[in-house]
């Protein structure tokens, strides 16, 4: 028998993963609890705040370790900026997708103002911020030309991302291959005439 912890777990888990597969409107609190094993009604005894409680939860800890992951990805690869944008390639593409359009244009405006700017601000500083931090670091040594930082920021995680949804039948290369071409031409794009 599970502990209450590990029963959570377990729920939370299960929330993550449906509420990315199909966001927060397709998913209902049974269809969570006949994933976990367990009847609707005692699924409020983990979530006694509902659906939206859980969903902005699970969507922390999704944003959370994405946050972790991207700023060890380019930790890991500074000062080289290439480095740095094929360790974020390379951490997204080892995680579930995260469904950004969806999020912005049918999760957030499901739940109240509050919930939905807490999720967008800290997606935000989590996904696109330091890839711009990265950008930055990399424009003031010269690297790279001047330019729209998080505009280009934002280019570069929704194109990754957008690799997920590549069906295996049109993938003719390995996703990290093609997120690799990706910042290559990206980086061609905005580099110094004196860096070429």
């Amino acid at each position: 028998m599970d502990t209450p912890s590990e029963a959570r777990e377990r729920v939370l888990h299960v929330a993550e993963r449906l509420f990315a597969q199909r966001g927060y409107a397709a998913v209902t609190i049974k269809d969570i609890a006949a994933e976990v094993g367990i009847h609707h009604a005692s699924l409020y005894h983990h979530v006694p705040k509902g659906k939206a409680s859980l969903f902005v939860e699970v969507m922390d800890r999704t944003i959370a370790r994405h946050a972790d992951g991207i700023a060890r990805a380019i930790a890991h690869g500074a000062p080289d900026l290439r480095q740095q944008l094929y360790g974020v390639a390379a951490w997204l593409l080892s995680q579930p997708p995260m469904d950004m359009i969806r999020l912005v244009h049918s999760d957030v405006p499901s739940l109240d103002s509050t919930a939905g700017y807490h999720l967008l601000s800290t997606a935000h500083a989590a996904l696109i911020e330091p890839i711009a931090v990265a950008l930055q670091a990399a424009q003031a040594r010269g690297d790279i030309g001047s330019c729209d930082l998080g505009n280009l920021a934002g280019g570069i995680f929704s194109l990754i991302q957008g690799l997920h949804l590549l069906p295996e039948a049109y993938q003719q290369r390995p996703r990290l291959e093609m997120a690799h071409e990706l910042v290559d031409i990206f980086l061609a794009g905005v580099q110094t005439r004196t860096s070429r």
